[in-house]
């Protein structure tokens, strides 16, 4: 599966080496790690147990990382986790196309939407469209997309299509990813880190151009068009099978699916 794309990994694990040399507490963390420097990314475990979580989150370590066909078709889905809309789109549109098209369908998931955020002068405050649930289902899937490696959009689709997103949130990670602690994913819920990352969310949210006006939102290879947008909501199997460039996979043979048209609007 690939869901996000991947980059120069020697590269990317020297520069992270001499981070964590030059910013980790080593003394600190020396009494609990027992893993060598070069292996402190090599799970998310690991890199609490040796105090370098953030950092290996900064160099992209702790996800998964795939090589994506450079003529794959970008698609990123600006949503809230409880906008009726949002959770078809996500869920009888976007996840059985991805389904089909892994291979040349490049999915980045971006879970804010219509949210407003603040800063109190300690971290940052955010007002969601659906309330306080939105927030924190928003905030689960946030951290889910960083924690849970390739298996975060299966994840995020079984929270999605299920009668409560909140509370089915637990067993779909020990289904879709048992590895991963529900305890990890709450203490990343509840503390600095999905702080930031939602923050993160908020600011790529807020760069959109056009700015978004309702959500879903969808981008294609960068691009937001009203065009673009319907076809992407009626018929997303064959919009992606046209755009990409490269030999059609069998599946772009299916026929259309289902439309899905239903938007919160940003007020």
């Amino acid at each position: 599966m690939r869901l996000w794309k991947a980059f120069d990994m020697q590269t990317g694990f020297l520069l992270l080496v001499l981070t964590l040399w030059s910013s980790a507490d080593v003394g600190q963390c020396v009494s609990s790690c027992t893993a060598a420097p070069s292996q402190w990314c090599s799970s998310v475990d690991s890199a609490i147990q040796c105090g370098v979580l953030k950092q290996c989150l900064e160099a992209n370590f702790t996800r998964s990382h795939y090589h994506q066909d450079d003529r794959s078709v970008q698609l990123e889905l600006y949503y809230e986790s409880l906008c009726p809309g949002c959770r078809g789109f996500l869920t009888q549109m976007l996840f059985p196309t991805w389904t089909m098209l892994q291979d040349i369908l490049n999915v980045t998931l971006v879970p804010y939407g219509n949210a407003k955020e603040s800063f109190d002068g300690k971290k940052y405050v955010f007002t969601c469209q659906h309330g306080e649930e939105e927030c924190l289902g928003n905030m689960i899937e946030t951290c889910l997309l960083t924690l849970a490696g390739s298996s975060a959009f299966q994840v995020i689709y079984c929270m999605e299509s299920s009668t409560d997103v909140i509370k089915s949130a637990e067993a779909c990670l020990n289904l879709y990813q048992p590895t991963l602690k529900w305890a990890s994913v709450v203490s990343c819920v509840d503390g600095d880190m999905g702080n930031k990352l939602m923050h993160l969310n908020a600011l790529k949210t807020g760069a959109l151009k056009p700015a978004h006006n309702y959500v879903p939102w969808v981008t294609i290879n960068g691009e937001h068009t009203d065009v673009l947008q319907n076809e992407a909501m009626n018929a997303l199997l064959p919009l992606v099978c046209s755009l990409y460039q490269g030999p059609k996979p069998d599946a772009c043979g299916s026929s259309q699916r289902k439309p899905y048209r239903s938007y919160c609007h940003n007020d």
